[in-house]
């Protein structure tokens, strides 16, 4: 995944650039970038993340920016801001991208003579890519709908120019951008949490395909928004910051929902409720106000050196990650029955390593209530799961066992109530050696986002959803 910042100011915006860039720093843990518009010239900072955090590595070479306008990202990726020179003019570009036809247009600009200057793990560069379909066109307005035309997948950009900057989100909205104001400023960011601390308010949620131009006196829109939206569901669910907005739909509230929901449909009885750090948490307190059941923190995650499990590509190191960042509270679980809520069940690994620590320290019992349902198709559309084969997800590995090829009968695994959906979960349940497992139904899961369905991209546990 990633994420991306952008700010224009009629004073120095360096350090809101700065601060506002750092809170998505939850969206990706790979590379960051920041590039700034100084006296009607580009300067530019990269750093690999992978060992560090933003700000560790930016904070050194702060105070060489300085400018009234600048953008910056957070990235699983590639590496960004782009600094292109082009008949345009000169702009930065970051974008949170997933190119599913990438070889196909990378052989299209060979043909035509054309180059790549930048790499990303031998692969051609996906912003590189996007700005060279924008520089085909004779006005930045007509370039960014070439690559809503061109591109199979997703892409959300912003573009920093000499007069101002652009924000395009992705023609289906499948990744957010807000709008925020304050007093002689505006700044647009992939997440609205980005600016509380920063003094800035939401103005404007932009809309699927939508194109706005910003300067510190204002913005104007210079392509409407499509009437068709399919913003990722998943947003709500897990990578989503607790306290910002999509759509004006909060995600810490949209996850008591989730957990209320969980409770409504189950009559399971035990002695608390507990949410597996951080984004768990939400659902459990849901389920606990719902059920009126005791909420009680069995897990505590040690935040200070352990990164999140979901981004490290190496899956020994995923697994070290996940079974070492989370400490069990021995006092709290010794002979008790737990409830445990968490926003899904991806691989099912992490459960398994700490299910088994749980019954070393006198757990009797341990239930799993996921918030979403089972991920049965990898995304298509976004990069939180691009090294993913469908083998890497749990409920592939269960259909495979049961089936003997991970790919048959899919919609019946998908569909809660059939004796096949019945099979999968009890396959998963007693591989993470639980004493139940029930997950959320799909239904539900829409109905506490509070979006129709048609507006949002379920793809991961229906396979719906298009390009």
């Amino acid at each position: 995944m990633g994420g991306f910042f952008g700010t224009i100011s009629k004073s120095d915006s360096v350090s809101d650039l700065y601060y506002g860039t750092d809170y998505n720093s939850h969206l990706g843990t790979k590379r960051g970038g920041l590039a700034v518009l100084n006296s009607k010239q580009f300067k530019r900072t990269i750093h690999n993340l992978e060992n560090s955090y933003f700000r560790t590595k930016f904070e050194p070479v702060l105070h060489k920016f300085h400018g009234n306008s600048g953008i910056g990202i957070i990235s699983d990726t590639e590496a960004q801001p782009i600094l292109i020179n082009s008949h345009l003019g000169e702009f930065a570009i970051v974008t949170v991208s997933k190119i599913a036809n990438i070889q196909e247009l990378t052989q299209r600009a060979l043909k035509q003579k054309r180059h790549f200057s930048e790499t990303s793990a031998g692969v051609t560069n996906p912003s590189e890519l996007i700005a060279m379909l924008i520089d085909e066109e004779e006005s930045y307005e007509k370039g960014i709908e070439n690559v809503y035309e061109k591109v199979k997948g997703s892409c959300s950009m912003l573009l920093l120019t000499k007069k101002g900057i652009y924000a395009a989100r992705d023609k289906l909205g499948r990744t957010p951008i807000m709008l925020g104001k304050k007093e002689g400023a505006y700044a647009m960011s992939s997440e609205s949490s980005s600016f509380s601390n920063l003094g800035f308010e939401t103005e404007k949620y932009i809309g699927p395909g939508e194109i706005i131009f910003i300067t510190a006196d204002g913005y104007e829109q210079r392509r409407k928004p499509n009437d068709k939206m399919q913003i990722c569901a998943f947003l709500w669910v897990y990578y989503g910051y607790p306290s910002s907005d999509y759509e004006d739909i909060n995600v810490e509230e949209c996850r008591y929902r989730c957990g209320a929901a969980l409770a409504k449909n189950d009559d399971t009885d035990v002695d608390f409720v507990s949410g597996i750090p951080d984004s768990g948490i939400a659902h459990a307190i849901g389920y606990s106000n719902e059920k009126q059941i005791p909420y009680k923190r069995a897990y505590v995650k040690y935040t200070p050196t352990w990164p999140r499990s979901f981004m490290p590509q190496n899956q020994e190191m995923r697994n070290l990650v996940a079974k070492m960042k989370l400490i069990p509270v021995k006092s709290l679980i010794n002979g008790k029955r737990i409830l445990f809520c968490d926003d899904s069940i991806v691989r099912g690994t992490q459960f398994k390593d700490n299910v088994q620590i749980l019954y070393e320290y006198g757990t009797k019992e341990v239930h799993i209530r996921p918030a979403c349902p089972t991920l049965i198709f990898p995304c298509e559309f976004l990069n939180f799961s691009t090294s993913r084969s469908t083998l890497d997800l749990a409920g592939r590995q269960a259909i495979k066992e049961l089936e003997g090829a991970e790919d048959k009968h899919l919609d019946e695994y998908a569909k809660p109530g059939t004796d096949r959906y019945y099979a999968m979960i009890e396959k998963i349940r007693e591989k993470i050696g639980v004493s139940s497992l029930k997950y959320q139904k799909l239904d539900d899961l829409v109905k506490a986002i509070g979006l129709p369905k048609e507006r949002l991209c379920t793809h991961c546990w229906d396979g719906t959803g298009c390009f």
